[in-house]
């Protein structure tokens, strides 16, 4: 990505009331003119908060997908934010682990046939994970945050913001809606791309 491409500008806030707490939510504008969003809650400043960094997933966010676990990370991440009653989940619009909409569906045909999410991705062509985290690095220094719990399963996030002086003072798991479903992608997840889950 180029760096033009993830120079945020702040476009937008407003409150933003949910079953689980009452949010803000702050849209952000980069470069190559895509938005996303933080939907934080109480102040962040002090003792390091909660923080999720999450990638758009329409099948499973917004459509009830029980393909992935992303719809229920993303419930189970706003949730404990408020519990805790502070912390932040950085929403990127890169769908399809970086792929597109309809390349990710192009890559559930052929999981439907057989091949597992890294063997789809790699026969479409792409890399098994095209996600790139310079634009929550930057959102997370927009928001003044250098110390975070980051509530992730991904060894490759807690890469990406440690080498850039974000410091991951706890990883706290995420690990909610397996079902027989979506078992083998996690699997797949563990096996491939080193993502890190309880043992069963």
């Amino acid at each position: 990505m180029k760096s033009s491409e993830y120079q945020l500008e702040r476009i937008a806030e407003a409150k933003l009331p949910t079953p689980f707490a009452e949010f803000s939510v702050t849209v952000f504008r980069a470069g190559d003119g895509k938005e996303h969003v933080v939907i934080a809650l109480g102040e962040l400043s002090g003792t390091p908060p909660l923080v999720r960094v999450h990638s758009e997933c329409l099948t499973g966010d917004a459509l009830f997908s029980l393909r992935c676990d992303c719809g229920a990370q993303l419930n189970a991440a706003l949730q404990k934010i408020a519990d805790e009653g502070r912390g932040a989940v950085l929403y990127l619009r890169q769908e399809g682990r970086g792929i597109g909409l309809g390349n990710k569906i192009r890559a559930y045909e052929l999981q439907d046939r057989g091949a597992d999410t890294v063997e789809a991705n790699h026969q479409l062509g792409f890399p098994a994970d095209a996600r790139e985290y310079d634009l929550a690095i930057e959102m997370l220094r927009q928001l003044g945050l250098c110390h975070i719990r980051l509530m992730t399963n991904n060894p490759r996030k807690l890469d990406a913001l440690a080498k850039v002086g974000i410091e991951i003072v706890e990883r706290v798991p995420l690990e909610s809606g397996r079902n027989p479903y979506n078992e083998k992608y996690l699997d797949a997840k563990a096996a491939k791309l080193g993502h890190l889950f309880e043992p069963r």
